[in-house]
């Protein structure tokens, strides 16, 4: 992680679950971070839980992903106060569990998904590689924490996922076409997909939970965490495409 000390990290999603979890792991490892969510109490909560000296390099801004001018804000303060992202971790998404495409009025709720998990990692996307290219940096990393439900869809007795996995099949797909578009480039910039099982955080509620079995074997945040150290700390000449990691005894 030498290569990476007081270098830029911008985590969306960051006021909970996987998007805390990388917040703390990069700046625990010499990183300087930039906290992007819409709750800007727990991005604030967890600044105040860091060691001093990792407080001192841990940033926040509150923004909504699913809002193109939200992130384009987000990016330009990143710019002019820190010098521009040289990581960035896609990890903000949504889902609306039982609220089927088939649905009536469900029309806020899928475009909701679709505006913060496909168009969200876009724009976010878009706005770090500029500011790569503008930079002339040529060896950032930009990952993105997929599903395995963007692989395969489950089939689920307790809940519909609804527009769930379609959201996450179009970011496995982006992930290639950014990889293709980078190599068009002639940059070296790192693209990676981190697709998990299940992992115990907010995004299922307690109704929901109440639904689960009750021996369903879960990823923490942490583990996810550890997966994204792991990819960015890879050899120049060594790209982590789609890394799929599961809890021991998931059974889908």
């Amino acid at each position: 992680m030498d290569r990476w000390t007081n270098r830029v990290a911008v985590v969306t999603g960051a006021s909970s679950g996987i998007g805390a979890a990388c917040c703390k792991d990069l700046v625990s490892k010499g990183m300087v971070v930039v906290g992007l969510a819409r709750r800007e109490n727990r991005l604030q909560e967890l600044k105040e839980s860091l060691p001093a000296d990792q407080a001192k390099r841990f940033h926040f801004r509150k923004c909504d992903v699913g809002e193109e001018q939200d992130v384009i804000d987000a990016f330009k303060w990143i710019d002019t106060n820190l010098g521009g992202a040289d990581v960035l971790v896609n990890n903000a998404g949504i889902v609306r569990l039982n609220v089927g495409v088939t649905n009536e009025g469900n029309s806020k709720d899928l475009r909701d998904i679709l505006n913060t998990n496909v168009l969200g990692v876009s724009w976010c996307t878009r706005e770090a590689f500029r500011s790569l290219q503008e930079r002339k940096v040529d060896d950032g990393h930009i990952l993105i924490i997929n599903s395995v439900a963007g692989h395969k869809i489950p089939v689920s007795p307790f809940f519909s996922l609804g527009m769930y996995p379609p959201s996450k099949h179009a970011v496995t797909a982006l992930t290639e076409i950014l990889r293709q578009e980078f190599l068009n480039k002639k940059t070296k910039t790192k693209i990676t997909s981190i697709s998990p099982g299940g992992v115990d955080t907010e995004i299922f509620d307690k109704t929901i939970a109440a639904q689960l079995p009750e021996v369903m074997p879960m990823l923490r945040s942490e583990d996810v965490a550890d997966a994204v150290t792991y990819c960015i700390q890879t050899p120049p000449n060594v790209q982590i495409h789609e890394l799929i990691i599961k809890p021991v005894g998931e059974m889908l």
